[in-house]
């Protein structure tokens, strides 16, 4: 069966409850009809960290059945030359094509517990044919690290049994209360630090500070094992996450610098924060002082996210400042774990430019001007299976969770109950509450209004007795009832801090196990479903993407708006802050607001030209002339109301079922390539007759295979199989 992204091979069920042996040799061979044979793994890999290891993971038993705790690891060449080569002979069945990949890992226990700092993300994994091929041997070149086929993909690794903490500096948090320090460029540097007993670890804060007027603090607190810190800056030309300098970061104002850590016992570790700043007479290549710095205890990181103000002391035990600090710890998922089979997280065909997309399925049926309103209530099965009918690629719609932690789809933070059952409505038969608190069973049991209807007094739809046009459809239910061609745009509703200091919604449910939850759920029911993610916050977007490795991410932005309210964290603040923080956290794209791009469409080409994929959204594009115009900038998804009206598609399909066809097409050709018969057989043999290996087609047609298409799906059109044959053979 043809697989698309975040899809576990069902051939595989059998061998990922299993455990394989640590030590590869014949006698652990799954694959008993064929005779092993050696063959030698060799890759050229960039400078590594004393803790990280090179290692090989494939589709065999014998190289881990793409399970990352079950990679083989390989070992370093030593030779004289500058090129850092990783080895291993490994012994795998013979007449056998075998797909792997490489990984450079942090093996922890063998077999237990590895995390994965980088692998290769290309679509397709590296094959090799022991059938027909010979072991390469030492004097051939080696493999170079995540290039081949003609393209490179290295992505980082997702969490396993880690956790990453962040910690932001943003909105210019440093405050010096010495006058001499003003305006002055102030270097800073976190360093993890462990709190477990050791003789060597000092006994009290004066020893601590003692040791500090010799030596850089870190020098005298020990730094927990396999325990890496990187930087990243906002404004900077190379927004990645990078190794800290000896001496820390610069903090430019009204720049925002995010430190990383990933850490395996979060809550036996803080953090040391170190102030360098260059004297007055400091001349060139000469090296900062340290001036001061300040503790971030475990016992504050109560919660997933927060920030505090923490007390920066000099280091003559002197009140030196002050520096806020916004976390955010990112834990893994607990009842999923991704492997290493494939990941869409970056992949984007070229082809799919300017694909529709069905904002709340059929469009926003809330909004103030009555006669601009979609006609069916949005973010219902019923307004969604309507923008599918019509060719929506893909359908937009806002999920979150009740208070009995059910992923449901609606838009607001805040619903409307009416006090008493009445046709018509007064000021003060209305409560409006967040949905938060009420279970799935209250909100369809009880009578519930848009805020909108309770703002007006007016109810604009009576249809709740019909099943699809219910509020509140659950995420489940909309995995397990449309189309699969279609593809979902899920957007995660969470709380922002305004610039004014409010919140659009007030101590919602903790991070982690909000998004645990929803992705539980896409996990367990997306089948074969393209699915992208996105969100408004940008700490959700980087969640998703390092709790696993499968669906892609894109930010969603509101930019330089004088529609909407300006949010408090300056990556919402343009489309070039998003696209860099895009690349920082290394997502698929961006969502941006079409009244940026209609005032500079060179915008466009900003996040393209990085190698991002770009969407828009507003209420701009619900005209089908500003449609035209945002596709022919080169947008890869249009996001609008109305789908139905203003789609200018001839044939009302998804794209993904038009190359679902024309897959099906190109498989009739193979079979009738292959078959000795003069004539290609009837399409329903080709169906149920073992004359095709659709494994090995998929890996020659690539990306032209559709993402979508099963046995399933090619048994469900035999009619336009027919009309096909009969072109072909006639």
């Amino acid at each position: 069966m043809q697989r698309w992204f975040f899809l576990e091979d069902p051939s595989f069920a059998g061998i990922r409850p299993g455990k394989v042996e640590s030590k590869i040799s014949s006698t652990s061979l799954k694959s008993t009809e064929y005779t092993p044979k050696n063959w030698l793994f060799r890759v050229c890999v960039p400078d590594l960290r004393s803790d990280e290891t090179v290692c090989v993971i494939g589709e065999l038993p014998e190289l881990g059945s793409w399970h990352p705790e079950k990679c083989v690891p390989l070992t370093k060449e030593e030779d004289d030359s500058n090129e850092n080569v990783w080895s291993g002979i490994i012994e795998i069945p013979e007449k056998k094509k075998v797909q792997f990949r490489y990984c450079i890992c942090v093996i922890i226990e063998q077999n237990i517990q590895v995390i994965v700092k980088s692998w290769e993300a290309n679509l397709l994994p590296r094959e090799i044919n022991s059938e027909s091929g010979i072991s390469p041997k030492l004097e051939d070149p080696p493999h170079d690290y995540g290039f081949y086929d003609d393209s490179q993909r290295i992505d980082r690794g997702w969490l396993n049994k880690e956790t990453v903490i962040q910690l932001k500096l943003c909105n210019n948090p440093l405050v010096l209360f010495r006058q001499k320090y003003q305006n002055r460029l102030v270097n800073i540097k976190v360093t993890p630090v462990s709190l477990t007993r050791h003789s060597n670890f000092p006994k009290s804060m004066s020893e601590v500070l003692e040791e500090s007027l010799s030596a850089d603090t870190q020098d005298s607190v020990e730094i927990p094992r396999h325990a890496f810190t990187e930087v990243s800056s906002l404004n900077g030309e190379d927004p990645t996450f990078q190794p800290q300098n000896q001496f820390g970061h610069e903090l430019h104002k009204d720049d925002m610098l995010i430190f990383q850590s990933r850490v395996l016992f979060p809550s036996n570790i803080a953090f040391l924060i170190d102030l360098y700043i260059y004297s007055s007479r400091s001349g060139d290549g000469e090296p900062p002082y340290h001036a001061g710095f300040s503790y971030l205890l475990p016992s504050v990181l109560q919660t997933s996210e927060g920030n505090v103000v923490l007390p920066v002391t000099s280091t003559k035990h002197r009140p030196l400042g002050q520096i806020r600090i916004e976390y955010l710890l990112i834990g893994p998922m607990p009842n999923f774990k991704c492997d290493m089979m494939v990941s869409f997280a970056r992949h984007w065909k070229k082809t799919r430019q300017g694909l529709d997309v069905g904002h709340r399925g059929s469009g926003s049926s809330f909004k103030a001007k009555v006669q601009n309103c979609a006609e069916v209530r949005e973010n219902t099965i019923a307004s969604l299976k309507n923008a599918i009918e019509h060719g929506a690629d893909f359908v937009e719609f806002d999920v979150q969770l009740s208070k009995d932690l059910v992923p449901i789809i609606y838009h607001d933070f805040h619903v409307c109950i009416s006090m008493k059952k009445k046709k018509e409505l007064a000021d003060n038969d209305m409560l409006e509450i967040p949905l938060k608190e009420l279970t799935l069973d209250q909100l369809r049991l009880l009578k519930v209004y848009h805020l909108t209807e309770g703002k007006t007094k007016n109810q604009r739809f009576f249809d709740e007795d019909l099943e699809d046009h219910q509020p509140f459809p659950t995420l489940q239910q909309a995995l397990e009832t449309l189309d699969t061609h279609t593809g979902f745009n899920i957007e995660i509703k969470w709380t922002m801090q305004m610039n004014d200091g409010t919140y659009e919604l007030y101590h919602p449910t903790d991070l982690n196990l909000y998004l645990d939850t929803i992705l539980d759920v896409v996990l367990r029911y997306a089948g074969d479903r393209r699915i992208i993610f996105s969100c408004f916050n940008p700490d959700i977007c980087q969640v998703i993407r390092m709790k696993q490795n499968k669906y892609p991410v894109m930010f969603l932005t509101v930019g330089e708006s004088t529609v909407y309210s300006k949010y408090k964290d300056p990556r919402c603040w343009s489309i070039y802050s998003a696209a860099q923080y895009a690349r920082m956290i290394e997502i698929l794209g961006i969502n941006v607001h079409s009244e940026d791009l209609l005032r500079d469409a060179n915008l466009a080409k900003h996040a393209t030209s990085n190698n991002l994929i770009i969407f828009c959204w507003g209420d701009e594009n619900a005209d089908p002339a500003t449609i035209k115009r945002l596709k022919e900038m080169g947008l890869h998804g249009i996001i609008y109301d109305k789908i139905h009206e203003y789609s200018n598609k001839e044939v009302k399909e998804s794209i993904f079922m038009v190359e679902a066809r024309e897959t099906q097409k190109e498989i009739m050709l193979l079979a009738a390539a292959a078959s000795e018969a003069p004539q290609s057989p009837p399409p329903q043999s080709i169906i149920k007759e073992p004359v095709m290996d659709f494994e090995l087609m998929k890996t020659q047609l690539g990306d032209v295979m559709s993402t979508a298409t099963s046995l399933e799906s090619l048994e469900s059109r035999f009619s336009n199989m027919e009309n096909f044959q009969n072109q072909t053979t006639g």
